[in-house]
């Protein structure tokens, strides 16, 4: 994983014509750090690798995704942080009853008038049943649920689309730089492109599509559900 990703790194210096002094120097770090990062002595946190990709006008996830990479880090992860399917609710001793659906409306919709009370009532089935329903062509089998989502740090996609996730029960499903629905204590409901390539400190980093909101990390025992986006509705057509 070290090596791949400090190749990366080397690379993307290298085709910006800089020295690892000039490297550093736009990065506002140590030139010490820049040799440590490329020969994977060391590994940069994720807002450093945002700046380096906002250095090379690349995506960060350049940066971080390859299949050597993603190999590496399925590898490196001893165990799911999120152990079942069924999602176990500590605060309230209940469990979530995550059932595939099929057929028509299989898809719940949580607006944002309903995000806060999603916090608590996920795990109530009654509450669920009252969700709005829905179905779309494509998405006939499965466990779909569609969140609301509000402010701009997702853009282009803009405040009030409706997001269509699949829900996944393992962190190990994750797919660094793909985007998703999290259901968090700490945070609520949010949709961020989510990267866990630092598996040891147990946390995820979120990222939001728009480069003036900064990354930002959570613990991954705070994630309650987890839903990995599929679709998305809305009357704005990105730009």
């Amino acid at each position: 994983m070290k090596n791949k990703l400090n190749e990366n790194i080397r690379s993307l210096r290298k085709s910006l014509n800089l020295t690892q002094e000039e490297f550093a120097a736009r990065l506002q770090i140590k030139r010490s750090l820049v040799g440590a990062y490329e020969e994977g002595r060391a590994e940069p946190r994720l807002e450093l690798l945002c700046k380096m990709a906002d250095l090379g006008g690349i995506p960060v996830e350049d940066l971080l995704q390859s299949p050597e990479f993603r190999a590496a880090f399925k590898q490196s992860i001893k165990t799911p942080l999120v152990k079942n399917v069924e999602v176990f609710n500590r605060s309230t001793a209940r469990q979530v009853d995550i059932t595939p659906s099929q057929g028509k409306n299989n898809i719940e919709l949580v607006p944002l008038k309903a995000a806060a009370g999603y916090l608590n009532g996920y795990a109530d089935p009654e509450f669920v049943q009252e969700l709005p329903r829905f179905s779309l062509p494509m998405l006939n089998h499965g466990t779909y649920r569609a969140f609301e989502i509000s402010g701009d740090s997702m853009l282009p996609l803009q405040s009030g689309t409706i997001v269509v996730g699949e829900f996944i029960g393992q962190v190990t499903e994750i797919k660094n730089g793909k985007t998703y629905v999290l259901v968090t204590r700490s945070e609520g409901v949010v949709y961020k492109r989510v990267f866990n390539y630092i598996d040891e400190n147990g946390k995820l980093f979120l990222v939001s599509d728009n480069r003036q909101y900064a990354p930002y990390q959570i613990d991954a025992g705070d994630v309650i559900e987890i839903w990995s986006a599929k679709a998305y509705i809305s009357l704005n057509f990105p730009e």
